[in-house]
């Protein structure tokens, strides 16, 4: 029986989907590089809620919506990015692109997912010097946070199923869970998850196979990749402080320092920023730097575009442009780097054992900032009747969490009017 023209040109959709970036004609790299620049414009547009909504949403685009790779290979990827200093959400833009669309595709999906909030926070700090003082938009986090609390929820469930292997994963999962609600260090812990259930998984082997093995892999997975870029840190801070006044210069080499070591979440990064802008340069005031963090939470994409908003305070628009580059250079330079272990690191039981720990104890960690966002979002009747409407939506029907977002913005904006 003949085979129905859509039948078959949806079948070949699939196909050139799943070959590698090198096996397409140049017709079709073009196509698959407008299509990277464009998913990734519209989540760094539409993107609110920190890294877990990011990763969520990443998730949704993907893995479920565009089927460009399987769960378990967006979690390695996750894994490997927890492993490295700098902006988690954009390191899995950046490696997305990098699988999807090569060197370009790096590039594309990176900048992207960055350009539009970086345009957004430089008018608000456009505004700002103007005004001395921040736009209301609470009206909009209000509809929105609750649609992003389940967006989240969703992304769990399905990460969970592929994360959760076995009963070693389930437990590790679990032990994340207690210790960093202890305190434990959260960069800790996610060597500890890896180590355990690497050895857990590989147990009567282990002792002899180690010494034999000489796949240094596991090794590769510390986070060392930005060792290169700590000789030029003493440097950037003596460039700095040898000023008076910043420039654009040095408020490359600040925030570049800064996104070569940064671990951690925003709160991490109001540490350092406070640290070096406030008490040692006192180029900004707490203020200041307490409305520029609030900037960066409150538009889409990633929150690390804090350095925009602080770039003009500083040095008018070349210092937005400067700290911009400076503070996700580190990004693109170390997910080129450890991007070609990610597939070997499947390949050895070890190193396996090891990612397996390190995404079950990414999802555990993520679920915790998952429990502290639904308690910030859901403050009355209309915000929990929002997110179970969106969980329901999500769970039941394929339903791109872009509209939800819009959807939870009109509803925000409704309930401000009427107010």
């Amino acid at each position: 029986m003949p085979q129905n023209p859509e039948e078959k040109s949806e079948e070949q959709n699939v196909t050139t989907s799943v070959l590698h970036y090198t096996e397409l004609d140049s017709e079709q790299k073009k196509q698959r590089l407008i299509e990277l620049a464009w998913v990734f414009t519209k989540l760094g547009t539409t993107a609110f809620g920190g890294p877990a909504a990011h990763i969520a949403m990443i998730d949704d685009e993907v893995v479920k919506q565009r089927k460009w790779m399987s769960q378990e290979k967006l979690l390695d990827l996750l894994g490997v990015t927890n492993l490295i200093p700098g902006p988690n959400s954009t390191e899995l833009a950046i490696h997305v692109g990098l699988e999807r669309g090569g060197w370009l595709g790096l590039a594309i999906a990176g900048a992207c997912f960055i350009l539009p909030a970086m345009l957004i926070v430089w008018g608000l700090a456009a505004v700002y010097v103007q005004y001395q003082a921040l736009p209301q938009a609470g009206w909009l986090l209000y509809g929105i946070k609750p649609v992003i609390a389940a967006i989240v929820v969703q992304a769990l469930w399905k990460l969970g199923k592929t994360a959760v292997k076995n009963r070693a994963t389930l437990l590790t999962g679990l032990a994340v869970l207690i210790l960093f609600g202890l305190g434990v260090n959260e960069l800790l812990l996610l060597f500890l998850a890896g180590l355990a259930v690497m050895l857990v998984g590989n147990w009567k082997f282990a002792k002899d196979r180690l010494r034999k093995d000489r796949d240094p892999s596991t090794f590769l997975l510390l986070p060392v990749f930005h060792l290169p870029m700590l000789n030029m840190l003493p440097f950037a801070n003596l460039f700095a402080t040898s000023l008076a006044t910043p420039t654009w210069a040095s408020v490359f080499l600040l925030f570049l320092k800064i996104g070569s070591v940064l671990y951690g979440s925003g709160y991490v990064l109001l540490a350092f920023l406070q640290k070096d802008l406030v008490e040692r340069l006192h180029w900004l005031t707490s203020q200041q730097l307490l409305d520029a963090v609030a900037i960066g939470q409150f538009t889409p994409g990633p929150v690390f575009t804090t350095a925009t908003f602080i770039g003009y305070l500083l040095a008018g628009n070349a210092g937005a442009i400067a700290a911009t580059i400076g503070i996700f250079l580190p990004a693109f330079v170390l997910v080129a780097i450890v991007s070609p272990w990610v597939t070997k690191l499947r390949r050895s039981p070890y190193t396996a054992g090891f990612l397996d720990g390190l995404n079950v104890a990414s999802l555990a960690l993520m679920a915790i900032v998952t429990w502290d966002l639904g308690r910030a979002a859901l403050i009355d009747g209309l915000t929990i009747a929002v997110a179970l409407l969106s969980c329901v939506v999500l769970f039941r029907f394929k339903v791109n969490s872009t509209w939800l977002v819009l959807a939870g913005g009109f509803i925000g904006f409704i309930a401000h009017t009427i107010r």
